[in-house]
């Protein structure tokens, strides 16, 4: 596919969006609505058996929603992703990890976000404040274990798709060790 020409058409502090007009193999001509978004880091914070989970209002869904502790540098910026993770980790939740390991990569909806993001697994964990941002001072968090987790994904509970892909990357991590 190629891109024939591209223009943005929104930006805020947090994302942009543009158009990009483009051919594709078989020569017709199209367009396409990208929302471009920086690298995001999502921490999956683990004690034994026990998750820990952030919860706050999502305004798009318009709905409290569980979630892996998970967020991008301010103003669209790009962080060394190990820099970024412990930030959000501590961010959101107060924790500081004594150990933290990549565990995966994912996009966040290919379809219509260039946005990417790393999953971490966060161990040694030492309790703390945590140092949330002003639109993140609503968020609660609070711990489950692996079963308790999985109850609220098939109750509905947990919605959120990529705390789900991060699980499930989780699952994998754990019986590769």
């Amino acid at each position: 596919m190629e891109t024939l020409s591209s223009r943005q058409v929104y930006a805020n502090a947090w994302m942009s969006v543009r158009e990009d007009a483009v051919r594709r193999a078989d020569g017709t001509e199209g367009i396409y609505g990208v929302v471009d978004k920086p690298t995001f880091a999502l921490v999956i914070p683990r004690d034994g058996d026990r998750l820990h989970l952030v919860e706050q209002y999502r305004y798009p869904v318009q709905q409290r929603e569980w979630e892996f502790p998970a967020g991008t540098a301010p103003g669209r910026g790009e962080v060394d992703p190990a820099v970024l993770a412990a930030r959000e980790l501590r961010e959101e939740t107060g924790l500081v990890a004594g150990r933290m390991e990549q565990i995966g990569k994912l996009h966040l909806a290919p379809g219509t976000s260039s946005q990417r993001g790393n999953v971490w697994l966060a161990t040694d964990l030492t309790a703390g404040p945590p140092q949330r941002e002003a639109s993140e001072q609503d968020m609660r968090t609070a711990w489950f274990t692996t079963a308790e987790l999985e109850k609220m994904v098939q109750a509905g509970e947990i919605t959120d798709s990529p705390t789900l892909a991060a699980y499930l990357l989780l699952q994998l991590h754990d019986r590769r060790s």
